[in-house]
């Protein structure tokens, strides 16, 4: 078995821990990932693209794009589609995919305002020290008419599925990821990091309070992910 390190965040989520966490993870995050969704991630990156409706010729904003995985996803749309994450380590583990990356802070983006037909952020704006920063610097860097999507762990919404889901967050998900991930500590961090997201509603109330209108959600695999979608006023 290959050797493990350990590194997480605390929930306060420091920049420079949350990324030091990430680089530990970045070596086997997709394969750590799609084991511990039971294979669920590439259906949440395909209905992101779905909901974000990217055409051909528009400059699209992954971020929180990791090894940009989830860029590749966005591409098949005929987009330009960029990737940014603020982990070194994860963009590093990613440069082998055709696709243009850039480290970037989603609290303070290194872009001109109006820069994007669309931004997306997916399972990353859980781990932004300030929420509500982020969402505003995605709507500055976004065109007016321009769209966003957040693709995030969420609220399952029948009880008997939410307590088992929940049951495996905290003692399962961290005994998968000590077999398969390169930093299993992060993954306690992940499991309680996700039970103290807010839910479908709270946060598209959020997102809306942050100058994005029209905020509308939509549950995957019965509320273990939401997307939310909402657009920049012209």
């Amino acid at each position: 078995m290959a050797k493990t390190q350990s590194n997480r965040a605390s929930l306060d989520k420091q920049p420079h821990e949350v990324a030091a966490m990430f680089d530990g993870v970045a070596r086997r995050y997709d394969l750590t990932n799609t084991v511990i969704s039971a294979g669920q991630d590439r259906y949440w990156r395909w209905a992101t693209r779905k909901a974000l409706a990217p055409r051909p010729g528009e400059r699209l904003l992954d971020l929180a794009a990791g090894t940009g995985v989830s860029t590749l996803e966005l591409q098949k749309s005929g987009a330009w589609c960029l990737a940014a994450d603020f982990s070194k380590g994860m963009l590093s583990a990613g440069r082998f995919r055709d696709v243009p990356m850039v480290a970037a802070d989603a609290m303070a983006l290194p872009f001109a305002d109006d820069s994007f037909d669309a931004v997306t952020i997916s399972f990353g704006l859980r781990n932004v020290a300030d929420t509500d920063l982020a969402l505003r610097e995605m709507l500055r860097v976004t065109k007016p008419g321009g769209r966003l999507v957040v693709c995030e762990f969420s609220a399952p919404v029948l009880p008997v599925f939410r307590t088992v889901y929940l049951e495996y967050l905290m003692k399962a998900l961290p005994k998968v990821a000590r077999v398969v991930s390169s930093n299993p500590d992060a993954y306690v961090y992940l499991a309680e990091s996700i039970t103290e997201w807010p839910n479908q509603r709270r946060l598209a109330m959020r997102i809306a309070a942050n100058g994005w209108s029209s905020v509308k959600w939509r549950n995957l695999t019965g509320g273990v992910v939401a997307l939310h979608r909402a657009y920049k006023l012209g």
